[in-house]
Parts: C-alpha cells; structure tokens; sequence
C-alpha cells in the first residue's frame, strides 16, 4: 500500500476560516487524512473523504504514562478513546510519556510500559493503534520524557503488541538528536505514524529550514512504510496554498528514484 498524506487540522485552521473550505482544499490537494480534528468536525471531514488519521487518546501531554498515579485515569480515558475510534474507523490515538518530574529514565520507561500493557489488548481488539509520540524537551516541551527515538523504541519493546507503536516526528527528532535517515531506517518497524515541520520555526518545508525533507521522504518510503505522514506546521503565508505545496512536495519525494 503507497503512503497516504494528512496535515494536523490545528495548524492549518485559522481565525476566520470555514471549515469546509480546508476540508474541500484538502481532499482537492490529494490527502487522504487529517490528524486532530475536533470530533465536532469529524463527520464534515468524513464527507469529504478524508479519514480521521490521527487524535489524541488520552490527557495530558505533561501527566501521561510515566506517572503511575495517573495510570486509573489514563486507562478509563483510553478504554473511550479506543471505543469512539473503533466506531468512526481512526487509525491512530496518540499517547503522551508526560513529564520527567525527577523521574529516572528507567523508572519512566517501566511506568509507561505498564501502563500500555494493560490497554494493548483493547487497542488489538478495537483494531486501532496507540502511538507513542516523540516531543523535544530543549526548544518546546520541557522535561518531556518521550525526547529521544531509543526510550520510545524501548517502551514499545517492553509492551510487545503490534498496536503500540511510535509516533515519529520529524521536526521534533531533528532538534533532539538529527541522524534522521539512519535512525528512521534503524526503527521503522517500532513507527506507526509520522509528523512532519520545518526546523527552526515549526514552519513550512521549505528552504529557510534546516531538513532536507525529500530524502527523508524517500527514506520513510524504502522501509516498507504504509500508513500517514502527517504535516503539522505553521504556515508563513496562505495556509491553503502551503497545504497544496507541501502535498506536492512529499508525493514528489516518495514517488522520486
């Protein structure tokens, strides 16, 4: 199966716009997704032939897996998550580390992987995967735990389900510890999802940012890859015209020699 594109619904919706004009640019453009949309919207994108790709699965970013004390919450919040997201066809519930606290890096792991253990088998049974993502804590999320690719790999290790996986992103990656292409090909059978954003600036792909995204691109392709590459930055200027470029930009890359 070829990889399909998304674009994150809150980076690209801007005050003043309707809606349906991003959905209708974007099923024009030739996506086939969307990443966190308001579940208010998901019938609207549906009808545009967009799949809802990706959404969060759980609050909060700051007091996730690693917590044990948060685990109870976690668990009712996901056990919906996973019911809602079976019923409308979503692929993808994003799961967050929380923050370090003072945690060790093992006693974090070991918290995260517990706490995945016990929803894994509803995540395989609902047929939906719960993707672990990957923030930087230097620039954006401090103390953020999931900072580095080998404690992600080594938490959906532990849990050992073909439903936990790894959300990779790209921008964020790249601020951490760079070595993309190496560490996308080393760890590409533990990545379930993809984000994509310029560096400096969390802005478009283009050529005032470090990435040199076509071999990325190419690179998520030669792994065998086939779920969502999702696109989830600020654009500088017309966010329907940055939504059409950077479609442009990625199918070059993955269909290129």
């Amino acid at each position: 199966m070829a990889i399909s594109q998304s674009f994150a619904w809150w980076s690209f919706f801007q005050g003043g716009m309707e809606p349906a004009a991003l959905l209708r640019a974007a099923a024009d453009a030739g996506y086939r997704g969307v990443d966190l949309i308001d579940v208010s919207l998901w019938p609207l994108a549906k009808d545009f032939g967009l799949q809802i790709a990706a959404v969060g699965g759980h609050a909060s970013l700051t007091e996730g897996l690693n917590d044990p004390a948060q685990h109870a919450r976690i668990h009712r919040e996901l056990l919906d998550a996973l019911k809602q997201a079976e019923q409308h066809d979503v692929p993808n519930l994003i799961v967050f580390s929380g923050n370090r606290q003072g945690r060790s890096e093992q006693a974090g792991l070991d918290a995260s992987v517990d706490a995945l253990r016990k929803i894994a088998p509803h995540a395989e049974n609902a047929g939906v995967t719960l993707v672990l993502e990957l923030l930087n804590s230097r620039v954006d999320h401090p103390d953020y735990h999931a900072d580095r690719t080998a404690w992600g790999v080594g938490v959906v290790q532990g849990v050992a389900s073909p439903r936990v996986k790894l959300l990779y992103d790209v921008y964020h990656m790249q601020i951490m510890e760079g070595d993309l292409i190496r560490t996308i090909g080393a760890a590409h059978e533990h990545i379930g999802h993809y984000h994509t954003a310029g560096n400096p600036g969390r802005h478009d792909l283009d050529d005032r940012q470090e990435i040199q995204y076509a071999p990325v691109f190419r690179a998520i392709r030669d792994t065998g890859f086939s779920g969502y590459v999702a696109h989830e930055f600020i654009p500088r200027g017309d966010p329907l015209a940055a939504l059409k470029t950077v479609f442009e930009m990625c199918e070059a890359g993955l269909t290129s020699v």
